[in-house]
């Protein structure tokens, strides 16, 4: 058994400054260690694989993370851990724990992945050792974890045995307070009077890269048609296209603006994605900066795999924005609503526009001829971390 400071402190010794992810009794100790110190960045996640987009977003950044996560939960984490951080390489010391350990009486949920959790790890290419449980193996194990991820650029992973680490007492509260939270909300709606008249995907693209500035903003396009038809439209160093991690953009480009709030970050998503990982609008809200921008294009369809509906047409995506707290919330099928948006002043909250668009995308559309390394290499060039 260690104390949490004894890890926590020699992995800030190597840069580790920032957590996110979602707890486990195992990892208690450990958790309230990071959140009583207010040098430390924890942010809670909605769910694993937001937690591990979360921590992508904050290393793209320049800022080791750290990823906490009970195992029941690695599944929740297995799409962004094989369709981000390992297509675009990006490191990550994962902290997993071991439930249903074949020498505990755990409770039956958690009997199978138990069972697997290592060969989860190593069939995701993800390499682990069991968590130091003695202060002497501390440096040596971030030593090894640390050499990997500077080399091959992709996530470590540490399994946490029950007992690891020592008792410690929480003394202040994860959840930031919010400044001027009795500020006016703002909220409008720009509806024109047929649907026929909605823009098109690479229309509403064509004005939010207009409306940015190259110099000082970043776009994130979720995945599928949005990331292709962004790249159509305008390739630049300050875009970054998503492919796979369904849903992850939003919590992607929190990290990210988290991580450099001098940095406005832009995110694309979709009706499909954010319904998938709609509980990222709550962490948004709670954490999420004036620098933050949320564009939701809808054409309530799963618009690359065949036009399937989606379940959006009777969703208000801006009032669940509300609710989870963004100080701006626009909805509409006008192009006018991202002229309001860009020029709306959301005091210290992020900002959000709903914009209904009509399916279809381009012609021949291209894929980008970048490799998604490439793409990410560029960026991170672009943002000055490189």
């Amino acid at each position: 058994m260690i104390q949490a400071e004894e890890f926590v402190e020699a992995a800030r010794n190597l840069g580790f400054g920032w957590y996110t992810g979602v707890p486990c009794s195992f990892l208690t100790p450990f958790i309230n260690y990071v959140i009583n110190d207010v040098q430390l960045k924890y942010i809670s996640a909605a769910n694993e694989g937001d937690a591990v987009a979360i921590a992508a977003g904050a290393a793209i950044a320049g800022k080791p993370a750290v990823v906490m996560m009970q195992n029941s939960g690695l599944g929740n984490a297995v799409n962004p851990l094989t369709s981000l951080t390992y297509i675009f390489r990006i490191p990550l010391l994962l902290i997993c724990t071991l439930r249903g350990d074949r020498v505990l009486q755990d409770e039956p949920q958690h009997q199978l992945m138990g069972q697997i959790t290592d060969k989860l790890l190593q069939t995701m290419t993800i390499p682990w050792e069991y968590f130091p449980t003695d202060a002497a193996q501390i440096e040596p194990v971030l030593q090894r974890a640390t050499a990997y991820m500077q080399q091959e650029r992709c996530p470590y992973a540490l399994i946490m045995r029950k007992g690891a680490i020592a008792p410690h007492a929480l003394t202040r509260s994860s959840i930031p307070e919010r400044e001027n939270s009795n500020s006016p909300h703002i909220q409008q709606s720009f509806f024109r009077d047929h649907k026929e008249q909605r823009i098109s995907r690479s229309e509403a693209l064509a004005q939010i890269v207009e409306l940015t500035d190259p110099e000082n903003t970043v776009v994130i396009a979720t995945t599928g048609y949005t990331g292709r038809e962004l790249f159509a439209s305008k390739d630049s160093a300050n875009h970054l296209y998503m492919v796979g991690s369904m849903g992850c953009a939003s919590s992607m480009g929190l990290g990210l603006s988290l991580a450099r709030p001098d940095l406005k970050v832009v995110v694309i998503d979709g009706d499909g994605a954010a319904l998938m990982r709609m509980g990222n609008f709550a962490t948004i809200g709670t954490y999420g900066g004036a620098n933050f921008t949320h564009i939701l294009l809808d054409n309530e369809v799963h618009d690359s795999t065949g036009a399937q509906a989606t379940v959006s047409a009777g969703i208000s995506f801006a009032k669940i924005a509300e609710a989870c707290g963004y100080g701006v919330t626009l909805a509409g099928d006008d192009p006018s609503l991202l002229d309001a948006l860009f020029t709306a002043d959301a005091n210290t909250r992020p900002k959000f526009a709903h914009l209904k668009i009509r399916p279809g995308t381009l012609e021949k559309l291209p894929r980008p001829n970048l490799t998604p390394e490439a793409v990410l290499q560029r960026f991170m060039k672009h943002i000055g971390n490189s």
